[in-house]
């Protein structure tokens, strides 16, 4: 024994205390700082001798750091003491005891959740875990009967024998409900989740109506699926059968919901069990659905998709009023809806000025082998409390069906104990339930919604369940998974294995069997089978899409703005406030902004863009901007956010000019993304799918992070309007241009946007000049039209003074999509011209040089500024101009199998005349992007533009 401030320590071997037991310590600290009586006399005399260390700040505050007494357990584990007893005197054996029964709670409460009873199929036994057997700690079954104090716990009483807080702490944490917590790092949250759990044991208390009501869910459940399975044999549907719990659930959050205030449900789920959610938990009329198996229903759009993709909304009736219900459009990427979801959260929030989001919940479902598997997620959840995407907090709901896909091997699926292990990266509590005990799956439900709106964060109800049939209705699952299936074939079904018990219970021994008749005869007469689904409401918050459905492209809107708004927005956003202290370099860009807002200057791109957004948000436009490096602009030519330089705080000294252009102004917001491409990305058209007046922006910051958001680009971007009609502004900027600096940040890929674009789904430009993203920034928003726009920005042309524009250019005009011949002398000899060069970005700017170092002044040369949908109007006007010429060339900085050659051949040869010939000048074809050697690069451009004057080579198609 060692004596320590009158404290008498004593060392013995083997246990929980150390190494895997500091959360314990920690936890134990915890409780004394907040409630020095709330842990066992010995441990708050040893904590009290910690307080004798003055605190830093030499007040009197108990909150010593954590640290030293982690430390101090750790140096004597390192000495080979492994277990510490605080006693005084002859009392060390029961203090031993008493100390040994902390460690007992505090591994239930860690680790519980690992022996709990989860598998409805048991095919395993559960785990022998050392830490939760008494005898690990040193007990014997003649300590059993032996009363300890427990005032930490929230069992109701001060004191237990160890036999009845054993039993306690197993049903409490080790049932069919099992709650990890402990790993946050937030001790009321610890203290919330202990207090909700262990005052009821995990073991929810309803009323005879309640569960007559759970029962009427899992009859919906499973009836819809033998409805289905009998009625449309062998038809693909993604069968929730069972994981009939999961519709209890549903039902339970919505409602529980609706009573909490919120207004709005946005829910993202795959394909297990969607067509259930849409008919037992939507609404969604039997009717309708079976038109679709019959292919009956009316095809309204131009290529549709299959019904298990189809979103869905509705109004539903709740304790609280109405709540209106939506479930997203989801291709097969499966998790890839869930930051769609949150974006789409995020805007209705802001559009009900609901920052907490009290009143617009997101629900996620998942998958267990996608939530872990597909990395989305990752990036999905480090949004979820940064500034600019958090959401108020997401209820996710795992559909466990312990396989993943069909041909798993469980010792593959995963690399961590839970799948959702996944969220402990957020520190969100995540309970565990066994789909079998659909009382379990309901208390769950209520608390992770209760969770959520008390914290404002994600939470996760993981319900272990089982698939019955295949991955599809065409699977024959026993092929690879043979012992699983006789299980499975075995199992009565969740329904049945409820209502037994429910007669058990005297609520009616014929109950199940009623109910399954009245479905049945629901789904013959094809009728709601949600009651009451509210069909005449219509929220004050609803979007009217309808001014933007039926519009042509060609539309250019009113872009330009009166000189006297001009200079007065001009004023407002290169005015510093002298609290400020801006950098050397930010302000000398303000100054010069300054002076091309008085008109003394051309215009460069960064002012170009700034004063669209300032005349948007002037005008009641919203803006939204986010990516990597948004602020400052990753080629340093933005500077939206300035930042002071005496600034003494983390948090303070951000001053932003855009949001000071007028009193009442609509929003400005710009954001410094986390480094995420594909979530992001989603998200931004997510939020731009629910609000057509705020222009929504994502930057990359290089164009070829595209890339990284590839599915969302192809699955919802460009194809989101033909498949689900769903109308989306979102507007992409890609910076993009040859410029010597290797294949990675050479090419935003145009050509692959050129591929995805048909049936006038997006618009992709290239701007080369500061009023071209002035105008087709405005355009975006003031036309009457919204569809993605895709923006190939420039690099070297930011401050490229060739591709400054006079201040008249943004008080007259519009945006062109076609930008004639420049040079006069060339137009006034048009009939002398012999080729006509067409281009698209930067390019333009070398070809002039090229020709006027050659004189060549029968050389036309016509910017393409908007490759699709193609201007053939006015592409062919200009072709018009020079009747004489012979060659058409399209030039580009690209090799020759990327960039816009392969596809604007065709709408070239429709507009030449006859007898023109069309041929290529630019990098041959190539399968990297671009080289990495600057020399090589050079002399690859070099070569290009003299082959757009020279002689006509390889493929030439003439007209």
């Amino acid at each position: 024994m060692s004596e320590t401030n009158n404290v008498y320590v004593a060392y013995q071997g083997n246990s929980y205390l150390f190494g895997g037991n500091a959360p314990y310590v920690e936890e134990m600290y915890e409780n004394y700082l907040a409630d020095p009586t709330s842990v066992p006399d010995t441990w708050r005399a040893y904590f009290d001798a910690l307080q004798n260390v003055p605190a830093a700040d030499g007040s009197d505050s108990r909150d010593v750091p954590h640290m030293p007494v982690i430390n101090a357990f750790a140096e004597r584990a390192k000495a080979g003491v492994t277990q510490v007893v605080i006693a005084t005197g002859a009392d060390s054996e029961m203090g031993r005891k008493r100390v040994s029964t902390q460690q007992l709670i505090a591994a239930y409460r860690n680790v519980g959740q690992r022996w709990a009873d989860l598998d409805p199929l048991k095919r395993t036994e559960r785990p022998h875990i050392p830490e939760l057997d008494p005898a690990f700690y040193g007990f014997t079954d003649a300590d059993l009967e032996t009363v300890f104090n427990i005032s930490n716990t929230f069992f109701g009483k001060e004191s237990m024998s160890l036999r009845e807080l054993l039993n306690a702490l197993r049903e409490t944490y080790c049932g069919t409900l099992g709650v990890e917590f402990m790993h946050t790092s937030d001790q009321a949250e610890k203290r919330w989740w202990q207090q909700k759990l262990e005052s009821i044991r995990s073991k929810a208390s309803f009323t005879a109506e309640k569960k007559k009501h759970i029962l009427d869910r899992l009859t919906a459940a499973e009836g819809l699926e033998r409805y289905l399975h009998t009625k449309y044999v062998g038809q693909k549907r993604f069968s929730l059968e069972g994981g009939e719990s999961f519709i209890a659930a549903m039902d339970e959050l919505i409602q529980q919901a609706g009573a909490k205030g919120v207004q709005e449900i946005v829910i993202g789920m795959a394909h297990r069990g969607r067509l259930n959610v849409l008919v037992n938990a939507l609404g969604k009329m039997p009717a309708d659905l079976f038109a679709e198996f019959d292919h009956t229903a009316p095809e309204e759009l131009p290529a549709g998709d299959v019904k298990y993709h189809q979103g869905f909304s509705s109004d539903v009736s709740t304790p609280g009023g109405p709540v209106h219900l939506s479930l997203a459009f989801n291709p097969s990427h499966l998790e890839i809806v869930n930051p769609v979801v949150e974006g789409s959260v995020r805007a209705r929030m802001d559009r009900r000025n609901d920052p907490t989001g009290s009143q617009v919940l997101p629900v996620l479902v998942h998958g267990d082998a996608a939530f872990g598997g597909q990395g989305v997620n990752q990036e999905t959840l480090a949004l979820a409390q940064t500034r600019g995407y958090t959401t108020g907090g997401t209820v996710h709901i795992i559909i466990n069906n312990q396989i993943g896909f069909t041909t798993s091997d469980p010792r593959d699926m995963r690399s961590s104990a839970f799948c959702t292990d996944i969220v402990k990266m957020v520190e969100a509590p995540v309970l565990h339930v066994n789909g079998d005990d659909p009382e379990a799956v309901v208390l769950a439900t209520q608390l992770a919604l209760e969770y959520r709106m008390e914290f404002r964060q994600d939470v996760v109800v993981d319900i272990t369940c089982f698939r019955k049939l295949g991955h599809n209705e065409q699977d024959t699952p026993s092929l690879t998974q043979p012992l699983m299936y006789k299980k499975i074939a075995a199992h009565p079904g969740t329904r049945k294995l409820y209502a037994d018990k429910l007669a058990v219970q005297g609520l009616g021994e014929t109950l199940g069997d009623e109910m399954a008749k009245a479905y049945r005869a629901a789904l013959d007469a094809g009728k709601h089978t949600v009651d009451p689904v509210l069909t005449n409401f219509k929220s004050k918050y609803a979007v009217d899409w309808s001014p933007y459905l039926g519009k042509k492209w060609t539309d250019a809107g009113d872009t330009a703005i009166p000189l006297t708004e001009w200079k007065r927005l001009a004023e407002k956003i290169t005015t510093i406030p002298a609290t400020v202290t801006p950098h050397q370099l930010v302000k000398k860009v303000y100054d010069d902004r300054a002076a091309m807002g008085r008109g003394d200057v051309n215009v460069d791109w960064g002012m170009g863009e700034h004063m669209a957004f300032a005349s948007l948000v002037a005008s009641g436009y919203p803006v939204r901007l986010s990516g990597e490096d948004c602020g400052r602009g990753t080629f340093t030519h933005r500077h939206a956010v300035i930042h002071d330089q005496k600034r003494e705080k983390f948090d303070e000294g951000t001053y932003i000019p855009l949001q000071n252009v007028a009193e009442n102004q609509a929003p400005f917001v710009v954001i410094d993304s986390i480094l995420s491409e594909e979530a992001v990305l989603a998200y931004e058209y997510g939020y731009a799918s629910n609000d057509p007046n705020t222009l929504v922006i994502w930057e990359a910051q290089f164009g070829d992070f595209a890339n990284g958001a590839q599915v969302v680009i192809d699955q919802f971007i460009a194809s989101g309007e033909v498949k689900w009609g769903r109308v989306n502004g979102i507007t992409l900027m890609l910076p993009h241009g040859y410029e010597g600096q290797g294949p990675e940040h050479s090419s935003a890929r145009l050509e692959r946007f050129m591929q995805l674009a048909a049936d006038t789904n997006m618009q992709i430009v290239q701007p080369t000049t500061a009023s071209q993203i002035f105008h087709v920034l405005r355009r975006q928003m003031v036309r009457n039209l919204r569809k993605p726009l895709v923006i190939m920005t420039p690099k070297s042309l930011l401050r490229n003074k060739d591709a400054t524009s006079p201040l008249s250019e943004f008080t007259k005009g519009s945006f062109q999509t076609v930008i004639p011949e420049q040079n006069a002398e060339v137009v006034k000899k048009a009939d002398k011209v012999k080729r006509v060069i067409a281009c698209s970005g930067k390019v333009y700017y070398d070809l002039v040089k090229q020709r006027e170092a050659k004189g060549a002044d029968d050389v036309a040369i016509i910017r393409v500024e908007q490759l699709y949908p193609f201007p053939h109007k006015a592409f062919g006007a200009e072709l018009k101009r020079f009747p004489n010429a012979t060659d058409i060339v399209w030039c580009q900085d690209e090799p020759q199998n990327q960039g816009a050659w392969f596809f604007v051949q065709h709408y070239i040869h429709e507009n030449m005349l006859d007898g023109q010939k069309l041929g290529y000048a630019g990098r041959a074809a190539s399968a990297s992007p671009a080289v990495g050697y600057a020399h090589l690069h050079q002399d690859q451009q070099k070569a290009l533009i003299e082959a757009a004057f020279s002689k006509l080579k390889g493929f030439i198609l003439t007209k």
